[in-house]
């Protein structure tokens, strides 16, 4: 049997003193993922990349602005998984603080993106994207372990 992992990275892109951060969120649209939700700068990782270059690269081809590699902030590492599911259900997120880059961030794809806004981590919008809520509660709470899972079931 064989099994897939597919990898994902994700960035909160932060702005603001600590304890009350603005992050900055799109409004997904025509993905065929979440429409409809707010969500963070994300996408797969690509084989011929690490995880810490996809983020990189998901922040500049979504909301138009460049990191330098120091300054993505490892946060967590999400296990998710549907027990019982396809393997293109099981996957891990690398999820990535960025505080500081270059550029103004804006929709640089708006096929794929209906709005997009800075909004303070205390007040997001909802509909969320579940699995990136969980992680931004988590980091609101300060209680953010290396290693999350998010099991569900099949069916």
């Amino acid at each position: 049997m064989s099994h897939a992992l597919v990898p994902a990275s994700y960035v909160l892109l932060l702005r603001g003193p600590r304890g009350d951060e603005e992050i900055l969120l799109h409004l997904r649209q025509n993905t065929g993922f979440r429409d409809g939700r707010w969500a963070t700068i994300a996408g797969h990782v690509d084989p011929d990349e690490s995880a810490r270059t996809a983020a990189q690269r998901e922040a500049y081809e979504e909301a138009g602005v460049s990191i330098a590699p120091d300054a993505l902030e490892p946060l967590t590492t999400l296990h998710r998984w549907v027990q019982g599911g396809p393997a293109v259900e099981q996957r891990v997120d690398f999820f990535w603080i960025a505080r500081s880059w270059s550029g103004e961030p804006r929709i640089a794809e708006p096929e794929k993106s209906a709005d997009q806004r800075w909004f303070r981590l205390r007040d997001l919008p909802q509909p969320g994207v579940e699995h990136e809520m969980i992680v931004i509660e988590a980091y609101l709470r300060g209680l953010v372990p290396p290693i999350l899972t998010l099991t569900s079931h099949a069916g």
